[in-house]
């Protein structure tokens, strides 16, 4: 985990560095934060990369008809728990969303903690839905919004916003794996 849920500083795995620790993020000389994007307070997830996986920048997705954007998977994981920056979970992946960033490919994978209560209910993307109806639209619409308050544009997602099943996911885990 990268960013715990409902805290504000972008933090990231830092790829450059020798066993490459989390830090946070400098633009211009300056750390750097999310805003606040009403209705939600920082991240509304547990935020965090899936590990031996790439977005290669010298790729154009198929799907996207986009590069990737030189990073990990992002993965939001959504179960009840506040994580601690670090942690390492094992998750369940449900399913992902296909985040355009600045003409740029940023897959968001959604998962949920192994251990956490819901884990058992939810195996696909319906399941939440069924379980927690207005998450996914909640976690699209904070993605799609988040930089607007430092000037950039609104975010835009492949497939017209539309959540992918885990099946999906999968085949985006093992090509990104590949690189």
């Amino acid at each position: 985990v990268e960013i715990p849920r409902w805290t504000n500083a972008k933090m990231e795995i830092s790829k450059e560095e020798h066993l490459n620790p989390i830090k946070q993020d400098i633009k211009k000389g300056k750390l750097r934060y999310v805003n606040n994007v009403f209705p939600y307070h920082g991240y509304i997830w547990n935020y965090g990369a899936l590990p031996q996986t790439w977005e290669d920048p010298s790729h154009i997705d198929e799907n996207t008809k986009c590069k990737g954007d030189d990073d990990p998977l992002d993965v939001v994981e959504i179960g009840a728990g506040v994580a601690k920056r670090g942690e390492i979970k094992q998750v369940k992946i449900l399913g992902v969303l296909a985040m355009i960033d600045e003409g740029e490919t940023d897959w968001k994978l959604v998962a949920i903690d192994r251990n956490d209560p819901m884990a058992d209910k939810l195996n696909d993307i319906k399941d939440i839905e069924t379980h927690m109806p207005g998450y996914l639209e909640a976690t699209r619409d904070w993605f799609r919004i988040y930089k607007v308050p430092t000037g950039k544009p609104m975010n835009d997602f492949a497939f017209g916003g539309e959540w992918k099943d885990k099946a999906f996911a999968d085949k985006v885990i093992a090509e990104t794996n590949s690189y």
